[in-house]
C-alpha cells in the first residue's frame, strides 16, 4: 500500500517536473515573426499603380485636386505657360538683374551664333535667327530660370555632319537649307512627344560617363574643324575624323596656309583664352570672358577693313542678310525622299539637344534649390524648335557656357532670354551689315575657346576612380567621335551604356554574409572581415531582382557558393553545411523564370548526398511573397522556412543542427 502510494506520488512529481521543464523550454525558444503576405490587389488597380509610378511619379495633377473648374483652367494655363505664374511676383529689382544678364549673354551669343551657323554649314544669319525666336518661346513655356537658349557647338557639328552626308551645301544650298529646317522640325516633334507622353526617362540611358566622353570628343572634333578658318585653308576635307582632318591640314601646309589669317586668328585666340582664364580665377570678373568675343569681332573687323586684309587672302564673312526671320514653313519637306532623312537626323539632333538642355537645367536648379519639371522642359524645348523650324531657325537648346554666364551675371528669371532676344533683334535689323569684314579666323577662334570648356579632364579622372566600366564607356565615346565620326561616337556611347545595364541585370552581385560581433546584424564578410560565419549554415544575399535574364546565373552562383564552402569546411574539419539561407531583402521582384530557378535550386539541394540540406528564405519583400504564394512555392519549401530576418532564421535552424563534422 505504502509502495503504491509512493509510486503514484513519484509519477505525479515526474509529471510536474516534465511540465515545468517543457514550459521552460518553450519560454526559451525565440519568438519568430511570420512573414506577412500583402492583401491581393485588384488587377486594374495594380496596372494603374504601375503606370502611375512609371509615367506620373511626380504626381503632376496634385495641384488640380479639389479645385473649382475656373481655378483648374487657370492652373492648366500656368502649367503650359509658367511665365504667367511667376510673372505675378516679378519686380523691378529682378528686372535689373535679368537686364544685366541678358545684355551680357547677348554680347557672347552674337559672335558665337555666326560661328555655329557656319559649323552647321548654314548661312551666318540663321545662327542669329536661332537666338531670336526660340528664346522668346522658351521664356514663356520653360521652367528653368537660368538656362540660356540658342545654337550650341555639339548640336551644330552633329547637324552639319549628318546634313552634309545627304546634300552638298556648296552644290545645292537651297535643298540643304530645307533639309536643315526639316530636321529641326522633327527634332522639335521628338522633344514634344517625349515630354507629352512623359518618356523623359529614355534620355537617362545615355550615362553621365558616356556624355563626358562624347562631349570631349565633339570638342576636339569641332576644334580641328576650325583649323580651316584659323589657318586660312580653302581646300579642306568634309570628313570629321582626326586622321582626315590632319592629312588635309598638312597637305595644305606648303601652299594653302595664309600667314595674315594665322596672325589674326592666333592673336585673338590667345586674347580669348586669357580672358577666360581671368574669369575663371576671379568670379567677379565673369563679364570679361563674356564680352571678349564681341570685342574680338569688333577689333578684328575694324583691322581687316582699314588694312583691306581681305585683298591679301584673309577670308571674311562677307554678306549677312539683314532683317528678322523670314517664314520657312513652306521650306520643310513633308513628302519626298528627304522626309525620312530629315526625320532620322532630327531625332538624333533632338535627343542630343534634349540631353544637354535637361542636364544644364537640372544643374542650375539644384544650385538655386528649385524644382525643374523635366517633361515640361521637353515640351518647351520641342515647341520652340517646331516654331523655330517655321521661322528659318535650326536646332536650338541650352548652352552650358552661356547659361553659366547668365547665372553669374545675376539672372532671376527667363526674362534674361527675352532681353537677349531683343538685342539679337536689334542686331538683325541694324548691325548685320557691319559684320561684312569680320574674318573667319575670328569665328574659328571664338568657337575653339568656347569648346575647350567641354573637355572635362577632372570628370574623366573621377570616373576612372569610381567605376572602370564607366571609364571604358567614356573613352569609347571619345575615341569613336575623334577617330570615326559623331554618329559612330554616339552609337558607341549608347551601346556601352546599354551593355553596362545588361551586364548588371544578367550578372547581379551576390554576397556571403556573416554575423557582426555582439549584434544580430548580418553583413558581407568581404566588407566586414570581422563578421563571423555561422557553423553549419551558409547565408547568401542576392543583390538584385530575379528575372528570366539572371535566374539561371543566380541559381548556379548560389550552388557554387555552397560547393566552395563545403570544400572549405571539410578541409578544416568544421561542421558540414546543413542549411542554406538566402537573404532576399534586396530582391525587389521575381518573375516566372525566377520562381522556376528557385524550384530548381530547391530540387538540387534535396538531391545532395547529405543528411540535411534545407533551403531557407529570409525577408522577402511584399511582391516576392505574393508571387511565392501564387506559384505555390511556399508549399514546396514550407511556410516554416520563410523568415522575417536572417537572425530569426539562424536562431530557428541552429538548435536543429547536428554539429558533427
Amino acid at each position: 500500500m505504502s509502495n503504491r502510494v509512493t509510486d503514484v506520488l513519484g509519477n505525479k512529481e515526474m509529471d510536474v517536473i516534465g511540465v515545468s521543464s517543457s514550459r521552460r523550454n518553450s519560454e526559451n525558444l525565440p519568438h519568430v515573426h511570420k512573414v506577412g503576405r500583402p492583401p491581393r490587389q485588384n488587377l486594374l488597380k495594380e496596372i494603374a499603380g504601375t503606370v502611375r509610378e512609371t509615367f506620373f511619379a511626380d504626381d503632376p495633377l496634385r495641384h488640380f485636386k479639389d479645385q473649382p473648374r475656373s481655378r483648374k483652367f487657370v492652373l492648366g494655363f500656368q502649367a503650359v505657360f509658367p511665365i504667367f505664374e511667376w510673372g505675378r511676383h516679378y519686380s523691378f529689382s529682378k528686372f535689373k538683374g535679368d537686364l544685366i544678364a541678358g545684355l551680357t549673354i547677348a554680347s557672347l551669343c552674337i559672335p558665337q551664333d555666326i560661328g555655329y551657323a557656319k559649323l552647321a554649314g548654314l548661312p551666318p544669319q540663321h545662327g542669329l535667327y536661332s537666338s531670336f525666336v526660340p528664346p522668346l518661346i522658351y521664356a514663356f513655356m520653360g521652367s528653368s530660370r537660368d538656362i540660356a537658349i540658342g545654337p550650341v557647338a555639339v548640336v551644330s557639328l552633329l547637324l552639319g555632319t549628318l546634313l552634309q552626308d545627304e546634300i552638298d551645301p556648296s552644290k545645292n544650298p537651297a535643298e540643304y537649307l530645307r533639309l536643315a529646317f526639316t530636321a529641326t522640325f522633327f527634332a522639335g516633334i521628338t522633344q514634344v512627344t517625349l515630354g507629352f507622353f512623359r518618356l523623359g526617362f529614355l534620355i537617362d540611358f545615355l550615362s553621365h560617363a558616356a556624355i563626358v566622353g562624347f562631349m570631349a570628343g565633339a570638342a576636339v572634333t569641332i576644334a580641328l574643324q576650325q583649323l580651316k578658318g584659323l589657318l586660312g585653308i580653302k581646300d579642306f576635307t568634309k570628313k570629321t575624323d582626326i586622321v582626315s582632318v590632319m592629312r588635309s591640314v598638312f597637305r595644305a601646309a606648303h601652299h594653302g596656309w595664309n600667314w595674315q589669317t594665322i596672325l589674326i586668328g592666333m592673336s585673338f585666340l590667345a586674347f580669348l583664352l586669357v580672358a577666360k582664364y581671368i574669369g575663371k580665377k576671379k568670379k567677379k570678373l565673369f563679364w570679361v570672358p563674356a564680352i571678349a568675343p564681341l570685342i574680338s569681332v569688333v577689333l578684328s573687323t575694324f583691322f581687316v577693313y582699314i588694312t583691306r586684309a581681305d585683298k591679301h587672302g584673309v577670308q571674311i564673312v562677307k554678306h549677312i542678310r539683314r532683317g528678322i526671320n523670314p517664314a520657312s514653313v513652306d521650306e520643310i519637306f513633308f513628302s519626298g525622299e528627304y522626309l525620312a532623312k530629315g526625320f532620322r537626323i532630327g531625332v538624333l539632333a533632338g535627343m542630343i539637344a534634349l540631353t544637354e538642355a535637361v542636364a544644364i537645367g537640372r544643374t542650375f536648379a539644384s544650385m538655386k534649390d528649385y524644382q525643374l519639371d523635366g517633361n515640361k522642359e521637353m515640351v518647351a524645348l520641342g515647341t520652340m524648335n517646331i516654331v523655330g523650324s517655321m521661322t528659318s531657325c535650326y536646332v536650338a537648346t541650352g548652352s552650358f557656357y552661356r547659361s553659366a554666364v547668365n547665372y553669374m551675371a545675376g539672372c532671376h528669371t527667363a526674362v534674361s532670354n527675352i532681353v537677349m532676344s531683343g538685342v539679337v533683334l536689334l542686331t538683325l535689323e541694324l548691325i548685320t551689315p557691319l559684320f561684312k569684314y569680320t574674318p573667319n579666323a575670328i569665328l574659328a577662334s571664338i568657337i575653339i575657346s568656347a569648346v575647350i570648356g567641354l573637355i572635362d579632364i577632372e570628370a574623366a579622372i573621377l570616373i576612372w576612380k569610381i567605376d572602370k566600366f564607366d571609364f571604358v564607356a567614356c573613352m569609347g565615346a571619345f575615341f569613336g567621335v575623334v577617330f570615326c565620326s559623331v554618329e559612330i561616337g554616339l552609337l558607341i556611347a549608347v551601346s556601352i551604356s546599354f551593355a553596362k545595364i545588361l551586364l548588371q541585370v544578367t550578372r547581379p552581385r551576390t554576397a556571403m554574409l556573416g554575423k557582426l560581433p555582439r549584434t544580430t546584424v548580418y553583413r558581407n564578410i568581404l566588407q566586414y572581415p570581422d563578421a563571423a560565419k555561422v557553423p553549419g549554415i551558409l547565408i547568401v544575399r542576392v543583390d538584385s531582382a530575379i528575372y528570366f535574364s539572371n535566374s539561371n546565373y543566380i541559381k548556379e552562383r548560389i550552388l557554387r557558393w555552397l560547393v566552395d564552402e563545403e570544400e572549405r569546411v571539410k578541409e578544416n574539419s568544421q561542421p558540414r553545411i546543413q542549411y542554406l539561407i538566402v537573404e532576399m531583402s534586396p530582391v525587389t521582384d521575381i518573375d516566372t523564370s525566377g520562381i522556376h530557378g528557385m524550384e530548381e535550386l530547391l530540387r538540387s539541394l534535396e538531391k545532395r548526398d547529405v543528411k540535411i540540406s534545407l533551403l531557407v528564405l529570409a525577408n522577402p519583400g511584399p511582391i516576392v511573397v505574393d508571387k511565392l504564394h501564387a506559384s505555390k512555392f511556399h508549399e514546396m519549401i514550407g511556410e516554416d522556412r520563410i523568415f522575417l530576418t536572417v537572425e530569426d532564421a539562424v536562431r530557428t535552424c541552429a538548435p536543429k543542427m547536428d554539429l558533427e563534422p
